[in-house]
């Protein structure tokens, strides 16, 4: 099991899960876009938010400013969420507005107010984990929209919650978060989806 479980961190990689969060907004909306615009739009949300960090981490590498993909020391993390903070910004004002993509406006807009409050928490000397701020922030969300578009899938969200399982158990395993680091991502990718449910819900 120890050696299956660092397969979930990778698969719910943070820098993964606005993708994912797009895909499942598509899939929630299937009916309303053509293969086309939502191929272009998840083509354009993976440029920005996986290739262009992905870019940017070997810039820092090659400079010395990080020293391992796990980034660990907490002073290597602020650029990383620095520049994720404007990705997002980018791509509320210019890609993801309120206008077109309610929902999934709000899911960046919470993925935003979490990343600054990670980014925050490093300046009093305190990490939280990316993963479960990821996995919790999509878990939520998924959430929303099985409520807000009344699916009735009962399945859907109990899987997500073993997913937040099995990425705690895989950050755990692979000695890359305490515990309370874990929980501290948890409440950081929750809440600010939680608190602006109630604006789209």
């Amino acid at each position: 099991m120890k050696k299956i479980l660092p397969i979930f961190s990778y698969i719910f990689h943070p820098i993964f899960i606005p993708v994912q969060a797009s895909f499942f907004y598509f899939l929630f909306h299937i009916t309303e876009y053509k293969i086309e615009q939502i191929a272009t739009f998840l083509l354009q949300i993976a440029i920005v938010t996986i290739l262009i960090p992905m870019a940017l981490f070997l810039v820092l590498r090659y400079t010395e400013r990080v020293d391992s993909i796990m980034i660990a020391n907490l002073d290597q993390r602020k650029i990383p969420l620095v520049f994720q903070s404007f990705l997002i910004i980018l791509l509320l004002r210019k890609s993801i507005t309120l206008e077109q993509f309610p929902e999934l406006h709000f899911f960046f807009l919470g993925a935003l107010f979490s990343t600054l409050f990670a980014l925050g928490l490093l300046f009093i000397k305190s990490k939280a984990s990316l993963h479960m701020l990821g996995i919790s922030a999509l878990t939520v969300f998924i959430f929303g929209m099985n409520i807000h578009l009344q699916l009735g899938n009962i399945y859907l969200v109990p899987i997500m919650l073993l997913m937040n399982g099995f990425v705690a158990s895989s950050r755990l395993v692979m000695h890359a978060h305490t515990p309370n680091e874990l929980m501290i991502g948890l409440f950081v990718g929750s809440i600010p989806q939680l608190a602006f449910l109630f604006l789209w819900l």
